[in-house]
């Protein structure tokens, strides 16, 4: 595990590098609560916020491994919306972390595959022309890790702005107590939480 001075100086470097402090909070799989902390330089002397780190490099470096996850997830999907009687039409893949796993997605259920990219700006994001649209569909959304909703949330947000209709997320971990987010079920293959 990473000590938390070598957290703050990869925090450090991604702010020095233009990333924001929400794309920082993406990349290292922390609260943003906890990035702000880590880059305020006060971690030594001021509690932490309350967090867990999340890595799954050792699943990352090969795509074997994120499509057997993808084949989990798929399965979930088919468990949690055959029993509400739904038929998903599209994959969501939150950029960038879920685009993997969306794609492989996608493919097992032979969906159409759709891909938001969240702003780091409150409340913006978009949803790239390349892939396929979400009007009129029912739609997945997919991502690594949920931490505080936020991300999701503008996801889900965007998903109804253009007229579809988001149906569930599906993420590695989910970090919260939440079993929805903004009235859409969430499921995480691992739920990660704070005890005490």
């Amino acid at each position: 595990m990473k000590s938390i001075e070598e957290l703050a100086k990869k925090a450090k470097e991604l702010k020095e590098k233009g990333l924001s402090d929400k794309e920082i909070s993406t990349e290292m799989h922390l609260s943003l609560n906890t990035i702000l902390w880590l880059l305020s330089g006060e971690y030594k002397g001021k509690e932490a916020p309350r967090d867990v780190k999340i890595g799954w490099r050792s699943i990352g470096v090969y795509s074997s491994r994120i499509y057997y996850l993808s084949e989990i997830m798929a399965d979930i999907i088919n468990e949690e919306l055959y029993s509400r009687g739904i038929e998903p039409d599209t994959i969501l893949g939150i950029t960038i972390n879920g685009i993997p796993f969306a794609t492989f997605i996608s493919d097992i259920l032979g969906k159409e595959i759709a891909i938001f990219r969240p702003s780091p700006h409150k409340g913006e994001g978009s949803f790239s022309s390349n892939y396929a649209k979400v009007t009129g569909k029912k739609v997945v959304i997919v991502d690594d890790v949920v931490s505080t909703g936020e991300t999701v949330s503008k996801a889900i947000e965007a998903v109804k702005s253009e007229g579809g209709e988001p149906v569930l997320i599906v993420v590695i971990v989910n970090k919260t107590e939440k079993d929805e987010i903004l009235g859409v079920p969430i499921r995480g293959l691992i739920r990660a939480r704070m005890i005490g």
